[in-house]
């Protein structure tokens, strides 16, 4: 069974349902807790693929020049080696900015605020030509929870989808390394327990049980279009995606 290396960055963000996912199309999952004093591999020999979550840390440089955590300048050097070798990847939310950052993006405290809650996002024109994308519908739900974002993509990013106040929600590095602004893999306990712990709410006037219901009614919607895309990366991962298979087009009226 093909082996994806998954890094786990904070412990309020696991894998939760990206893991189910992946686990059911067949990709196999060894998890690595740097927060908890797990040692990061040096290299991505032996793995599948590559996935990186988030986490409540900031990807760039803190005052004092050190960076968000110890460990992200090793998860930047996997990221750039994931890239480099064609390793499929994929990054959320604080994951996403570290494969920004590792490829010379820009990551900032968004001047438009933070964005809580369930949103949907907007796919860009080039996503008919991605492997994953292609079959993301052109609105699709999704779980936003972050304050940072993503200001500059990197040289040679292409765009995926994007949103009226924060305009880089998806993008991919080369042509196997994909990055989510956005939540696919949050529950409805997730986003309870990241809602009791988060004083930001009330700073920001919202109602944490509206929230947490708000997100719990998207929850079934977020499912319908991520469980598929997670279940193509995996496919992909295990050699399994034939990205040469023509497309069924609509025909043209009068035909």
């Amino acid at each position: 069974m093909a082996t994806a290396l998954v890094i786990e960055n904070d412990p309020t963000d696991d894998l939760r349902r990206l893991g189910e996912w992946l686990t059911e199309a067949g990709l196999d999952l060894w998890v690595v807790r740097p927060h908890a004093g797990d040692e990061l591999p040096a290299d991505l020999e032996g793995y599948a693929a590559l996935v990186v979550l988030g986490g409540e840390q900031q990807a760039y440089p803190l005052p004092d020049g050190s960076p968000g955590a110890p460990w992200f300048p090793t998860v930047e050097g996997l990221l750039r080696k994931a890239v480099r070798h064609r390793v499929p990847t994929l990054a959320v939310c604080l994951g996403a900015q570290l494969l920004a950052t590792a490829h010379a993006g820009r990551v900032e405290r968004s001047p438009s605020g933070p964005e809580i809650g369930p949103s949907v996002v907007g796919r860009r024109d080039a996503a008919e030509q991605d492997p994953l994308f292609r079959y993301v519908p052109l609105i699709p739900d999704v779980l936003q929870w972050h304050s940072d974002e993503i200001t500059e993509l990197p040289h040679g990013a292409t765009l995926l989808a994007a949103s009226t106040r924060y305009p880089h929600q998806a993008f991919r590095m080369g042509d196997r390394a994909w990055g989510l602004q956005f939540h696919i893999e949050c529950d409805t306990a997730m986003i309870a327990a990241w809602a009791a712990a988060s004083s930001q709410l009330a700073e920001l006037g919202y109602d944490p049980e509206l929230l947490v219901a708000a997100c719990d009614a998207v929850m079934a919607d977020v499912e319908e279009v991520w469980q598929p895309f997670a279940a193509r990366f995996a496919a992909l991962a295990l050699g399994e995606l034939d990205d040469d298979t023509p497309r069924r087009s609509l025909p043209l009226l009068g035909h």
